[in-house]
């Protein structure tokens, strides 16, 4: 009788202590630009010649291996900081799922067991966008590749309509599935370039396709939470993101159809994750919907890491850094005019946090 009084008592102290683990789940959702994470082989229709054996880049398989470890250590420096991996974490710059399955086998980071969501898109570079997520923390339920169209469009566009036709881009992922047991969807973009001073319209419409597919979601799902990711070569206060994705700056702020974009403070405050002529800019840009902004109580809401103050974090570390020369100080690279120097990403990394660590707002 008294073994069995015994093993009630300690059921019972067990219990509050596994409620408090679920009230404090956390999880890092992260965006990364690989720059140019390109195999040595060539992909049929795709203009990937640069970055072969013979290419203009002489992308060798010792560079590539180089290439592979530098991104997994990124990676793996993150989960150091954090003490775990990501959750998920959405990629841009990968030429095919192949580099993404060499990428998650490199020993740095083979114990994430990251799993892999990628579509082949139309890009004529080759180059796509990916989600890397660790199934024992979220659960696939459906996900697409969304085409980048004009039709519907309150954009003014400056192309005509035989330049739509012709254009190619990059398409926008979608992956909707059960984070910690709650419905989440994500979506991960990289926009058109700035090449040339041009594209405002083109990055505004993919602004605009995403606020439209994630409006969809939350009329079919009312409690789903949504993080809408990428390098959307805008920063957050361009129209793109202010605009067409509804993105704000404080907290508070955000409405049930608004986005909250917590890099928008930090761009003002002059963090960057990428140096273009001497200016900093924020690119790898993460927003989320009210769900996540202002979730209920014991709920997963995206919580302040830095600061106390900022709800996002643009990632770097020293080695991650060029240390001397021309660009020290900025985002120590892959090439750097035309030449391998062996770096990481002209990119940094940037990740939010959602927890269960909140008070309902």
């Amino acid at each position: 009788m008294r073994k069995i009084s015994i093993y009630f008592l300690a059921l019972a102290l067990l219990l509050p202590a596994n409620a408090l683990a679920q009230r404090d789940r956390s999880y890092v959702i992260g965006f990364y630009n690989l720059e140019n994470l390109f195999d040595t082989y060539h992909d049929e229709g795709k203009n990937d010649y640069e970055y072969l054996p013979d290419g203009a880049n002489q992308w060798t398989e010792v560079k590539y291996d180089k290439k592979l470890h530098n991104m997994a250590s990124v990676i793996k420096a993150i989960h150091d900081d954090n003490k775990v991996w990501h959750a998920v974490l959405g990629v841009s710059e990968i030429e095919n799922r192949h580099v993404l399955e060499d990428l998650v086998s490199m020993p740095e980071i083979a114990e994430a067991n990251f799993q892999i969501v990628h579509y082949d898109g139309p890009d004529r570079r080759g180059v796509d966008v990916a989600l890397l997520y660790r199934p024992s923390v979220f659960r696939v339920l459906e996900s697409k590749s969304i085409p980048f169209t004009f039709e519907d469009s309150e954009v003014q566009f400056e192309m005509t309509p035989e330049e739509q036709a012709d254009f190619r881009t990059r398409d926008i992922l979608m992956v909707r599935g059960l984070l910690g047991g709650e419905m989440f969807a994500f979506f991960v973009a990289h926009l058109p370039s700035r090449n040339g001073g041009k594209g405002g319209d083109l990055r505004s419409r993919g602004g605009e396709i995403m606020y439209r597919e994630s409006m969809k979601l939350m009329e079919r799902y009312p409690e789903i939470k949504i993080v809408a990711m990428g390098d959307m070569n805008d920063n957050p206060s361009d129209p793109s993101m202010a605009y067409y994705m509804r993105g704000k700056e404080k907290i508070e702020e955000v409405g049930e159809t608004d986005f909250f974009s917590p890099f928008l403070s930090m761009l003002k405050a002059g963090y960057g994750s990428l140096a273009y002529q001497g200016e900093w800019n924020i690119y790898d840009i993460l927003v989320v919907n009210a769900n996540l902004a202002h979730p209920a109580k014991g709920t997963l809401g995206i919580i302040p890491i830095v600061k106390n103050r900022f709800y996002g974090r643009i990632f770097h570390k020293p080695f991650m850094t060029q240390q001397e020369g021309q660009y020290k100080g900025t985002p120590f690279r892959t090439s750097s005019g035309g030449a391998f120097i062996g770096g990481y990403s002209d990119h940094y990394p940037t990740y939010i946090v959602v927890s269960t660590k909140n008070a309902a707002r």
